[in-house]
């Protein structure tokens, strides 16, 4: 259910040109990942040997001792036949020596794949030593064949593929491989492995870390996969170069894992992947379906079963932000803040630019009306028009605080934008009156004719401005469905429709600390700490807010927690219930994760009406709920399936 598979990156100490020590140091990684739990571990290249053996491959002595030690290696894995193991080796067949990786579990070697593309380096030329799987005759041999004891037929060619516990897919490359206009694991790939390995040998100069993660995160990000890249360490000869012993594990395009050290050797690098995300992003993907329609069959591929029937990783070991739309660390915050401030702007800005209108917004005082304003402030000034050309409308009601209003009013002077104040109680009163309301009755229609009364004042006011409404509802509103259908939930132009609440309290403190609004920091700051309400229940009887919204809806974070999960990645209730009570540990108990759960499915799909006819809004992340962009749903969907899994977690 949860789709996680645990790799383990095994630099051990390489002894050049002793297979014997080598071949201890490999059992003991393994030994330590199975320890871990890891369904798969990978090695360097020509880890066997040693990658600078040079003219000692030529050596029949070596090539003896490396095959009685893989041979010890199958034996010894009889004892871990949970770990899938892939070994650097070289491997004579049919007379030709190739750069091969072995893919070794529960005992058996179950496949070879050899290196295709090699380097001709003046430090290192391999083609002396290897020949290239283009050259390659023959599909498999047997493990006499290869100088091992046994009659079992092992596969060889780099057309293979491996298949992992319970159905993930595995490829294997080897260092140059990866360093081509076309990878062999975009081959591998678009044949379906999730995850690939790399085997590589790669030598340290000023710079070139930083290309190789970027190399291997790019790769996975093209691919759509889980990608483990394993050097050899500084063990190696260095007779003329030094070895790094560079490790990284890329999914998606995102560094997950890394060794700290930039020149490393006798470590074990663990760490979860997400073999789910992998695929929903693979059935998203419209170019890498075409390109399977395309190139798919360019190279068929063999598929092997490997030993293990299941996969032992629970995730553990998974990155889980309990707040994934907002960066952990401050600068990458700041920076990811202000990228989108920046869109929205430049929406925005293009709209008015073209309508030739100006922008009318009703301001509360609150967290989300007070990001749009300031995004109509800065697309106006970026337009060169005078800070009154932005129309902000004040509509105190039953339930405006003081503190509220007064910021309001407070933020609109210091930005210099015109001001209307209109007091939406008298009109709402005769609402009721017309209507036949008990203005007692604090329900529903008490709180939407509010909204609908100050929705009317926008619209009208606009047509008389030549302006149009700004939109200041966020994502994670119209995910619950938590605004009033043609009220608030309308408008002419959204700038945070894809805004979760989470990250606009970020943003709004990003701007704050910028020198676009220096002057009116403290403003904001008092904004940040004001109780997020729809301010649409009378006052308390000291004047403070009563109507909070968290605690009709639920968390915030939490919300925004299952809604990236169940959009972005289509995950079910059970793996994200299991990822957020991880995630919130110490915050929220189980019992209410799966009580705000709840909620959030059943509004989630009970609401779908309001955002089939959502305004246009600019799109500034992974995730939006617009119905002309990623998210398509029948109003009428049954929840009943969803529901029925979060009552059974």
């Amino acid at each position: 259910m949860l789709e996680f598979i645990r790799i383990g990156s095994a630099v051990p100490p390489v002894c050049v040109g002793n297979p014997a020590k080598n071949t201890e140091d490999i059992c003991q990684k393994i030994r330590e990942a199975d320890e871990a739990k890891c369904d798969l571990v990978v090695f360097p290249e020509l880890a066997m040997t040693g990658y600078t053996c040079a003219d000692l491959f030529f050596q029949n002595a070596l090539l003896t001792a490396c095959m009685k030690g893989l041979q010890d290696i199958m034996e010894f894995t009889c004892q871990y036949p949970a770990v899938t193991a892939v070994v650097g080796t070289p491997a004579v067949i049919e007379g030709q020596m190739y750069n091969c990786g072995a893919v070794i579990a529960g005992g058996k070697m179950l496949g070879l794949v050899p290196k295709t593309y090699l380097p001709n380096y003046n430090e290192f030329s391999e083609r002396r030593w290897f020949s290239s799987s283009k050259d390659m005759r023959c599909n498999q041999v047997t493990l006499n064949e290869l100088g091992i004891d046994g009659e079992d037929v092992v596969p060889v060619g780099r057309d293979l593929l491996f298949r992992i516990g319970d159905g993930c897919i595995m490829g294997v490359e080897i260092c140059e491989d990866l360093w081509t206009p076309l990878p062999a694991s975009t081959l591998l790939a678009i044949n379906g492995a999730e995850v690939i390995v790399n085997l590589s040998a790669s030598d340290e100069i000023v710079g070139k870390r930083a290309v190789r993660t970027s190399l291997v995160n790019h790769q996975s990000s093209i691919t759509n996969c889980v990608y483990a890249y394993c050097s050899a360490g500084c063990t190696e000869s260095t007779q003329d170069l030094v070895f790094c012993g560079h490790s990284v594990i890329s999914e998606n395009g995102t560094t997950l894992a890394e060794n700290k050290n930039q020149i490393d050797t006798d470590y074990l690098l663990v760490q979860d992947a997400d073999v789910g995300r992998i695929r929903i992003a693979r059935r998203k993907n419209k170019s890498v379906r075409d390109t399977v329609a395309f190139y798919g069959k360019m190279e068929p591929m063999r598929t092997i079963n490997c030993k293990c029937d299941h996969l032992r990783s629970d995730g553990s070991l998974y990155p889980c932000d309990k707040l994934p739309f907002v960066p952990a660390g401050k600068d990458d915050r700041v920076e990811r803040c202000m990228s989108i401030f920046n869109i929205q702007v430049a929406g925005l800005k293009q709209r008015m630019k073209t309508v030739n209108a100006s922008a009318v917004i009703g301001v509360s005082g609150g967290l989300d009306s007070t990001l749009a304003l300031l995004v109509a402030v800065e697309a106006n000034r970026q337009l060169g028009r005078p800070a009154t050309d932005v129309h902000a409308v004040i509509m105190p009601g039953f339930g405006t605080s003081e503190r509220t209003y007064n910021n309001a009013h407070m933020l609109t002077k210091m930005l210099g934008v015109s001001v209307k104040e209109i007091n939406i109680e008298p009109a709402v009163e005769q609402h009721f009156s017309d209507i036949g309301h008990d203005a007692s009755v604090q329900n529903g229609t008490y709180e939407n004719a509010q909204a609908r009364e100050r929705t009317q004042i926008l619209m009208d006011y606009a047509s008389m401005v030549n302006g149009l409404v700004v939109g200041t509802g966020d994502l994670s509103e119209l995910a619950l469905g938590w605004c009033t259908y043609n009220g608030d939930h309308m408008s002419m132009y959204s700038v945070n429709g894809s805004v979760p609440k989470t990250l606009i309290r970020w943003m709004v403190s990003a701007l704050a600390d910028s020198e676009l609004f220096a002057s009116e920091k403290f403003v904001l700051l008092d904004v940040l700490s004001t109780p997020i309400s729809p301010e649409l229940q009378p006052l308390g009887q000291n004047g403070e807010i009563v109507q909070k919204t968290e605690n009709v809806v639920g968390p915030y974070a939490l919300h925004d927690f299952f809604l990236y999960h169940m959009v972005r990645f289509a995950f079910a209730p059970g793996k994200i219930y299991t990822l957020a009570c991880r995630a919130f540990d110490g915050e929220y108990t189980p019992e209410e994760v799966k009580k705000w759960m709840r909620v959030f499915y059943r509004r989630f799909f009970a609401q779908q009406f309001k955002r089939s006819c959502l305004p246009d809004g600019v799109k500034i992340g992974s995730i939006s709920l617009s119905p002309r962009g990623d998210w398509r749903m029948p109003s009428d969907a049954c929840a009943r399936m969803w529901l029925d899994e979060v009552e059974n977690l």
